[in-house]
């Protein structure tokens, strides 16, 4: 098991509902494919540095998380096809 970190920006214009599901969403993938969810921080709406697809701020959150390498593929598969997220990054973090 290895340790990642993501964090990933959600439209702003979402419903604080849409939000919740989105975070519980991805929390639930990571469990299912065999990790464990350690940490999750919601930083709120922050400004973005540039504009992207129109919008000038977006909702943060990180996470922090432990998982077998087929995890993270499958994580940056699902911030694809959702629509609410705007931008995302994994990283693995170092031992």
């Amino acid at each position: 098991m290895r340790k990642y970190e993501t964090m990933y920006v959600l439209r702003p214009d979402l419903e604080e509902e849409a939000v919740k599901q989105n975070i519980e969403k991805f929390s639930n993938l990571i469990a299912e494919q065999g990790g464990q969810v350690e940490k999750v921080e919601e930083w709120g709406k922050r400004k973005l540095a540039y504009p992207i697809e129109h919008f000038r701020e977006g909702y943060y959150v990180l996470m922090n998380f432990t998982a077998g390498p087929s995890v993270p593929r499958e994580l940056e598969r699902m911030y694809k096809i959702t629509d609410g997220v705007i931008r995302y990054l994994i990283v693995r973090e170092d031992e």
